[in-house]
């Protein structure tokens, strides 16, 4: 089996402040993760719109050159490839010089800062720049074909893959006095006369047009939007657009899914969180919103993926629009797992994130519970005999109904064609551009969800599909059902000995579903299994958890996953710099939280980079935190000012009034005995000890448990196989190959 070669380009752990702090990505020249130390002659030079120069994409990148203090910027001379550049640059007010450096050729570049003295160039500082093309990859890997084109859904012209590639347009709205958004009434920028029923709004204590300019385009293969307010200028990196308060929002969109094709929906730019007002709450502020098609995980359920998509999109906007103070990640559900998964593995894209309806991973635990769930369903459809209430206990869920709605949405993603998308051409038998079937189109697309990460996981040789590291040998489910005495130990024993499993298709079988060592190595090495262990120990996060659990019938978005993520971050080191948030999932209320959490944040973001001490970044997170910012609740937010009542929410619950008016459930794993991180994919087993049950098993249930459980049952103390911690940060999957042994496994 071949797996894709990873390079780190951070540390593995235990993780440096170096490292960490390197990856930051604001705007003072501090913070940047390409600072360079000053030469003998005083001289830097920093990448702004990426602060990793050898990731620069699109043939251009922002550049900052600094002098030590007394040294004019006038006797600084500036080359890229020995070609003299030093016009680009233009004398910032600190004193810097700042410049869109353009005309980048594919690869290696070298720019070159010199002093000029008396007696000619007397001190040089360096910066290699390494250019990618602006369809990508620039660290995912090998990019998935085929891949088809859906700019048109944007108003973009027709493209052609794999590239899809199409011209920027650029379009003008307004918000409207009655609160709603209308086309710029004329061709071109707006100009005067303005529109009697364009609104205002307040940006910086401002009063300022309410007028959007929306650029849309390709970047990474995926369609970007950028929506700013618009001053009536042309935006340019050296002069901050006057209603833009140099702040960005990047909005990722939910769902999970395979790929294969563009998408006609990006994380949303325009009213993707309304105000409590009903006003677009990001642009009403000043913040321009960004984002991309392959920020969307129901369009890319891969981590690298998006985050390589985010990263080339926010450093397109940098180049157009100067640096930004920092970067507020935004989405919900498959959003949330985004920004989670992109601050742990790829950190300084987002400087801090405020994810809703929240799970740790799209590989991980929350596929696990989903095809529990779709085991639960069909085990209980050929056993009757069970009440609801004991469907429940043995679910762990407030109610059941989470299981059959996780396994009408989301558990045909592990089936080969179930879940394609009707961009996807009908099979067409030998055409491997159309849907997989075994036997007329064995070349055709696979579109089970872990084919997003065929550079990661590889592909086995011997089913060509990716490994899957899904496992439920030795998972006893109904565990806690059994102790509290909602299930009976024959019902225990016959659950366990028939729930079975799935196959590499997604196919129930008999026996239980077996993990690939490979897909498991994977997983833990490269993050995928997010372990919070790295970016997320220093990231700023508030967790929105929007409650759902009190509301029976379709909601998979139960409140436990936000505690799974905090146990994961407290396992790796501690969760301080996470704050989780519960509010009543009612449309005016949580507009009411949506307008307090980015407040929260960007003053929290404020105090970060005003901290003269912000080299110990794990202590000034901690100290930048503003007063009142704390785990609670909002138990009435129809209030336009909601008061955040403190609580210490915990998954076990206390009998404040926060538990009281949200209580936490399980799921399906914590129910069967996981420790509620649920990291582990695969348990470590142990033989039956009866003596560790509250009941007596006749010799009858007992033989069903020794046959169910012929290699023992999990033993979360000991660590699962494969399991390690992960390698480092930004790794990069675009170097080549190397084989990884898969030797199975005896279950």
């Amino acid at each position: 089996m071949m797996a894709r070669r990873r390079f780190a380009f951070g540390l593995p752990l235990p993780l440096g402040a170096v490292v960490l702090l390197g990856a930051l990505w604001l705007a003072a020249p501090g913070w940047s993760a390409s600072r360079d130390r000053f030469d003998r002659g005083g001289l830097s030079i920093v990448s702004v719109s990426n602060p990793h120069p050898n990731l620069v994409s699109g043939g251009q990148v922002l550049l900052r050159v600094a002098t030590r203090s007394g040294v004019p910027a006038s006797r600084v001379r500036i080359t890229l490839n020995d070609v003299e550049i030093t016009s680009d640059f233009s004398v910032e007010p600190d004193g810097t010089l700042l410049g869109l450096v353009s005309g980048l050729m594919g690869g290696r570049n070298v720019v070159r800062a010199e002093l000029g003295g008396r007696f000619g160039w007397r001190a040089e500082a360096r910066l290699v720049v390494v250019n990618h093309p602006i369809t990508g990859p620039v660290f995912s890997g090998p990019q998935q074909k085929p891949f088809y084109c859906q700019t048109t859904a944007f108003g973009l012209a027709p493209a052609t893959q794999p590239e899809c590639s199409a011209p920027t347009q650029v379009t003008y709205q307004y918000m409207s006095t009655s609160g709603a958004y209308k086309p710029w009434p004329s061709a071109g920028p707006p100009s005067p006369p303005y529109p009697s029923d364009l609104a205002t709004t307040t940006v910086n204590g401002r009063s300022v047009p309410f007028i959007v300019r929306l650029e849309q385009g390709t970047i990474d293969r995926g369609v970007y939007q950028i929506a700013v307010l618009y001053d009536g200028h042309n935006p340019t990196p050296y002069t901050r657009d006057g209603s833009w308060n140099g702040r960005l929002v990047y909005t990722f969109g939910g769902g999970c899914n395979s790929g294969y094709h563009q998408g006609t929906s990006t994380g949303g730019v325009l009213a993707a969180a309304p105000g409590p007002g009903g006003e677009d709450l990001f642009l009403s502020q000043g913040y321009a919103v960004a984002s991309n098609t392959l920020n969307v995980l129901d369009n890319n359920c891969s981590i690298p993926i998006s985050a390589e998509a985010a990263m080339m999109t926010k450093e397109h906007f940098i180049d157009e629009y100067g640096p930004v103070a920092h970067t507020i990640g935004w989405g919900g559900s498959g959003g949330a797992i985004q920004q989670y998964g992109i601050a742990d593995a790829y950190p300084g894209i987002l400087n801090g994130i405020i994810p809703s309806i929240s799970f740790p991973d799209p590989v991980g635990a929350t596929l696990n519970v989903v095809t529990d769930c779709r085991l639960l369903d069909n085990y209980f459809a050929a056993h009757p005999g069970y009440t609801l209430t004991q469907e429940t206990a043995i679910s762990g869920f407030g109610f059941y109904s989470t299981c059959p709605s996780w396994d009408a949405s989301f558990a045909n993603r592990i089936q080969a064609t179930a879940s394609c998308n009707p961009a996807i051409p009908a099979t067409i038998p030998g055409d491997p551009n159309t849907i997989w079937n075994a036997t007329t189109n064995p070349g055709g697309v696979k579109c089970d969800a872990r084919q997003q990460l065929v550079n990661q996981l590889g592909v086995d040789p011997a089913t060509g599909f990716a490994p899957s590291p899904l496992d439920n040998v030795g998972v006893q489910y109904g565990l806690a059902a059994l102790a509290s005495g909602a299930i009976t130990p024959a019902q225990f024993a016959d659950l366990n000995a028939s729930i079975g499993g799935f196959d590499y298709l997604g196919n129930p079988t008999p026996q239980r579903t077996l993990a690939s060592p490979v897909a498991l190595h994977a997983v833990y090495a490269d993050d995928l299994d997010n372990s919070g262990a790295q970016g997320l120990q220093i990231t700023p996060i508030i967790d929105q958890r929007d409650d759902l659990d009190a509301i029976p019938g379709a909601n998979i978005h139960t409140s436990e996953w936000s505690f799974v993520m905090r146990a994961r971050m407290q396992r790796a080191g501690d969760a301080a710099n996470q704050v989780i948030i519960e509010n009543a999932f009612v449309p005016a209320e949580v507009e009411n939280v949506n307008a307090y959490e980015l407040s929260a944040m960007n003053q929290w973001l404020d105090n970060i980079q005003a901290d003269a001490r912000w080299r110990a970044l794990k202590a000034t997170i901690a100290r930048a935190k503003p007063a009142g910012l704390a785990d609670g609740c909002f138990l009435n937010t129809s209030q336009t000012s909601p008061t955040l009542q403190p609580g210490g929410l915990t998954a076990a619950g206390t009998n404040g009034p926060c538990e009281t008016a949200y209580p936490i459930h399980a799921n399906t794993r914590i129910a069967a005995g996981q420790p509620e991180d649920l990291y582990v994919l695969k348990c470590a087993l142990r033989p039956i000890d009866w003596g560790d049950y509250p009941v007596t098993f006749t010799a009858t249930e007992k033989a069903e448990l020794e046959s169910a459980f012929s290699h023992g049952v999990c033993d979360y103390g000991r660590r699962g196989p494969e399991e390690q911690p992960p390698i480092g940060t930004w790794l990069n999957y675009s170097l080549g190959t190397i084989p990884f042994r898969d030797d199975g496994g005896d279950g």
